[in-house]
């Protein structure tokens, strides 16, 4: 029978919850509002709350994730300086009896090196400078930590409130059950006084939350697109300069190769020049042994006339035998 006595009680209590609940614009007996704009300053404040804080655990991801890289990107840096060190005194050394084409290609290579190590360096600075410190500060920054504070005060007020739309239930049951008290009507007035305050200022804070969570929203929103930009554009300047210093190394390397692919030169002084072919001698023979044979000729014929006319002048008697001897001679050549 109390069990029975107990739970009409409570079901009466929430009946009369209920109407103070409408009275002051809000709902039902699970205590949720129903004042539409306060519904919606509430769910707005809460999107806010969500977006934010996703937001923020991004940030800190992406400041985890550049600080990791910077770490092992530092032990690539040490790891390849040593390795053009290695290069380049070897290259200095040479120590090679037959020639010095790797030692110049091991020099080639360390510098190349050294210049890949320095952009790196270069690039791992601007991941900490231009993307982890200022996401970072972002994360630990005041506006959003002011920002998330406001929405817990409002929260805060918000279970205060409903806690008070209770305390005035109750005492409008007991006003109920002793009519014409003084004393509990003024006591219900303050607790309805007080539940319109609580009301009154939740929503004011409400309003002053959103407006300072969707300022730190769009701030995230701006910033952190900005720094990974930043971060795309500082390795893709890396790896323009790093392909350049490649591609010279590469030309570089190959020339070297070059050389010692490339068949031995003849000295100049041991040099000798290929015998002429036959043709080329029969030509040269045959030509100069005829033109040598007709002015030889020419030049004796010459001779010959001139003799013969001399020995016709003075010795008219010989000419028999002078003219003989021109035919013998004529017949000869």
């Amino acid at each position: 029978m109390e069990a029975l006595w107990k739970q009409a009680s409570r079901l009466k209590e929430q009946v009369a919850r209920q109407g103070v609940f409408k009275q002051f614009g809000y709902g039902n007996s699970d205590n949720s509002f129903t004042d539409e704009s306060e519904i919606k300053l509430h769910q707005r404040l809460e999107k806010l709350y969500l977006s934010t804080r996703a937001a923020k655990h991004f940030q800190r991801d992406i400041v985890r994730g550049v600080e990791g890289y910077i770490v092992t990107g530092s032990k690539q840096v040490e790891i390849g300086n040593k390795l053009s060190d290695d290069s380049q005194k070897y290259g200095v050394e040479n120590t090679c009896t037959s020639g010095d084409t790797l030692s110049k290609a091991a020099t080639y290579f360390g510098k190349a090196r050294s210049l890949i190590e320095k952009e790196r360096g270069n690039m791992l600075k601007a991941f900490g400078t231009q993307v982890a410190e200022p996401l970072r500060a972002m994360v630990m920054g005041a506006p959003l930590e002011d920002a998330r504070h406001l929405a817990q005060r409002y929260d805060r007020m918000r279970q205060e409130a409903e806690a008070q739309v209770v305390e005035v239930s109750r005492r409008q049951n007991r006003v109920r059950e002793s009519p014409g008290n003084g004393d509990m009507i003024s006591k219900l007035e303050a607790a309805e006084y007080k539940l319109e305050e609580l009301k009154s200022n939740m929503v004011g804070l409400g309003k002053e939350a959103i407006a300072a969570m969707s300022a730190v929203e769009a701030q995230q929103q701006r910033l952190t697109l900005q720094r990974l930009i930043a971060l795309v554009e500082a390795e893709r300047a890396y790896h323009q300069r790093v392909l350049e210093i490649l591609d010279q190394l590469e030309e570089e390397m190959v020339s070297e190769r070059q050389k010692i692919e490339a068949p031995p030169t003849p000295a100049a002084e041991n040099y000798m020049p290929p015998p002429p072919s036959y043709d080329e001698v029969n030509g040269v023979f045959s030509s100069t042994s005829v033109n040598e044979t007709i002015q030889s000729v020419d030049f004796f014929l010459g001779e010959v006339w001139h003799i013969f006319n001399k020995k016709l002048l003075h010795q008219r008697s010989n000419c028999t035998s002078c003219y003989r001897y021109l035919r013998c001679f004529l017949h000869m050549t």
